[in-house]
């Protein structure tokens, strides 16, 4: 056989059935686009001069990796689609003569000419789009760039690389399909399977119960460490359940729609659930992909979203003042000794000296160490299991009367609470180790930001006493399970400026060298001393957030793009399956009008399975997701549950629109058989 002959017939397989190839091919090249605008942004030496860019370029080189690995698991997944429909015609090839080596000629050709389209078509909107992404993200970074293009050889040279490899893969995994099967076979290809697939009850029932524990899982975890490490497992449960369920549970609905009589006979609703029964066993894992990816875009928007808006709410409360000083002493009588008021007397003139006054000035003490709350009492000495663990602070109440300008009085035994992180506390007194009990007079709504707690994995309880020094001293002696000692004494000071940044840079900067000047000379001996600039930090804590935001918005896509694939592709290959069984129906009496309802019952019932599931996922998630982004400050219920019923709104019409579509296209097909 001619060598020419091969591309000619490549070519022709890809034209009439363009229908199938073109959508494939799109998406391979959005796959190649946004690899290539990952990896050029996680190795542009631009991006990594830009304050934040280190902490991007470390999130991008994650979401390359994970591009790369489902670009590989995707593009098998849709492949097997166009083989599955193109086998027919392979078998008929080899009847008419050719051998399984001149149908890997062929096979040869196309994916040459598919993998260049999509390489190239890939790179061109990479290259091109890759300065738009730029600017993005240094819009979120809040930083400044040049406008010029530019090519990134090693983004490039790693992208070829990874998708000459999977074409390669897939071309493998075709020839090895091509060469195990019989001429008949690939023939019969589009009717495997056709048996009436019996219920399963098993893997069904597993699959229920694998998500019932999953979701009592998720509404049940109270603290938000615990919800930070057991998010995954219930994660994964939840994945095995939608398999399990997609795959049986879907046959056994259909059965059971079939004995309803009133629902199944009838013209709309006959059709639609016959055809349903035969291929839910085969399909079920497409519906349960298009619900994982559902779910994954939604959460991962909605988090990321949250995260991002949420932002500056966090950074005001890491940075409570505009300069701030976190004293760390060994003994509760240096935390105000004169070396921490030297200090403060230091920070105050070089503010002065500046032509600013210190306003909204903080200044207080506080003791913290690890608990586990068993019920009104607080354990120290067994605080090995961090997801359990409380921080406990204790400030004096003249603090808190001062920060607070607040008049509470206390008795000897009487203290306020404060607890942080969602941690509730509902008795009405309080045990310390060490034979402390004290009666709580009030739980208090709000507190001062403290760095401590905001940068605490952990829920903290701020207990206010009448005397500090009373109720710290019966704790000195208590140890944790390693035998060190639990308190810590901390003495916090802070002021506000109002002047521009640039402005309070120079007085940090100032006041960095006076103290700098204090500690060589040994005035701080016996302390450890942070000092923060908001001004100096701001850029430096937008960096996770934006990163975090950038590659939830880049990721998100690629998942949007997997599932509207996935959909459509599950259409088109139906629509053509079910040619020939509305042909029939055509022939004995139906009619357009009454094909186009059997479509809507069919497509209504099949399609918005994974929209209503990944509705129920993220309606269980929320919970956890909640809990997670306490842990980044994150607090505004409200909001957070705003973001996210706005994120699902807005993908529920994409997802209407895309249902709109590929309906449209499925109706076509099946209508148009006839004709």
């Amino acid at each position: 056989m001619k060598h020419y002959i091969y591309p000619r017939l490549a070519v022709n397989g890809i034209r009439k059935n363009k229908r199938l190839y073109i959508p494939y091919i799109l998406t391979c090249i959005g796959m190649v686009m946004m690899f290539y605008i990952i990896s050029f942004l996680s190795s542009s030496s631009t991006i990594e001069k830009l304050n934040g860019g280190s902490v991007l370029q470390s999130c991008l080189v994650l979401g390359c990796g994970v591009i790369g690995l489902f670009s590989l698991v995707f593009l098998f997944y849709t492949n097997s689609f166009l083989i599955r429909r193109r086998k027919k015609e392979f078998g008929l090839y080899n009847i008419l003569g050719m051998g399984k080596w001149n149908l890997a000629g062929v096979l040869l050709w196309e994916s040459l000419i598919i993998m260049a389209i999509s390489i190239l078509g890939g790179l061109f909107c990479g290259i091109l789009f890759s300065k738009f992404s730029e600017l993005l993200m240094v819009n979120i970074l809040h930083a400044e760039i040049d406008f010029s293009l530019t090519v990134e050889p090693k983004a490039v040279e790693l992208t070829v690389i990874l998708f000459v490899s999977v074409f390669i893969l897939l071309l493998f995994n075709t020839l090895r399909q091509i060469q195990m099967s019989e001429p008949i076979e690939l023939l019969r290809s589009e009717n495997t399977g056709e048996k009436p697939p019996k219920v399963n009850w098993m893997p069904a029932l597993i699959g229920a119960a694998l998500l019932i524990g999953a979701y009592a899982l998720a509404v049940s975890i109270k603290g938000s460490v615990e919800a930070m490490f057991l998010f995954f497992v219930a994660v994964i449960m939840v994945i095995i359940a939608t398999y399990l369920l997609f795959i049986s549970g879907s046959v056994a609905l259909c059965r059971m729609l079939q004995k309803n009589k009133n629902y199944y006979y009838k013209t709309n609703h006959f059709v639609s659930v016959s055809s349903m029964v035969f291929r839910m066993k085969r399909n079920g894992a497409g519906l349960a992909s298009i619900c994982i990816l559902c779910t994954m875009v939604l959460v991962m928007l909605s988090s990321t979203l949250c995260l991002y808006i949420g932002a500056e709410d966090n950074f005001q409360k890491r940075y409570p003042r505009t300069i701030f000083m976190n004293f760390t002493v060994s003994e509760m009588a240096d935390m105000n000794s004169d070396s921490i008021n030297s200090i403060i007397n230091s920070a105050e003139s070089t503010a002065e000296e500046h032509g600013q006054t210190p306003e909204n000035i903080m200044n207080y003490s506080m003791t913290t160490f690890f608990g586990n709350l068993n019920g009104n009492k607080i354990e120290t000495s067994n605080v090995n299991d961090f997801t359990k663990a409380t921080t406990i602070c204790i400030v004096s109440l003249e603090d808190y009367n001062v920060l607070m300008n607040e008049n509470e009085a206390l008795s000897e035994n009487e203290v306020l609470i404060y607890t942080s992180k969602g941690l509730k506390y509902k008795a009405d007194d309080i045990n310390l180790e060490g034979g402390l009990n004290f009666k709580i007079k009030k739980t208090v709504d709000t507190f001062v930001d403290n760095p401590v707690d905001i940068m605490n994995i952990m829920p903290s309880m701020f207990i206010f006493v009448p005397d500090l020094e009373s109720a710290v001293q019966p704790l000195s002696n208590l140890a944790d399970f390693s035998g060190n000692r639990l308190p810590r004494f901390y003495h916090y000071y802070g002021y506000d400026l109002n002047c521009n940044d640039e402005q309070q840079l120079e007085i940090y900067n100032a006041f960095s060298d006076k103290l700098h000047q204090q500690i060589d000379n040994g005035e701080t001996a016996g302390m450890s001393i942070s000092l923060d600039c908001a001004a100096m930090d701001r850029v430096g804590f937008y960096e996770l957030y934006g990163s975090l935001f950038f590659l939830g918005i880049l990721l998100g896509i690629v998942f949007i793009f997997a599932a509207v694939l996935i959909i459509y592709y599950k259409q088109i290959s139906e629509g053509y399956e079910d040619q020939s069984r509305f042909e029939i129906m055509q022939k004995v009496g139906m009619n357009k009008k009454e094909i186009r309802k059997s479509i809507n019952s069919q497509v209504l019932t099949v399609f918005f399975l994974p929209l209503l599931m990944s509705a129920m996922h993220l309606g269980f998630a929320f919970p956890l997701m909640y809990k997670i982004l306490m842990l980044f400050a994150i607090t505004d219920l409200m909001l957070i549950i705003l973001i996210t019923l706005g994120c699902f709104a807005v993908f529920a019409f994409f997802y209407i629109v895309v249902y709109k579509i590929t309906s449209k296209a499925y109706y076509t097909i099946v209508s148009g058989a006839k004709n």
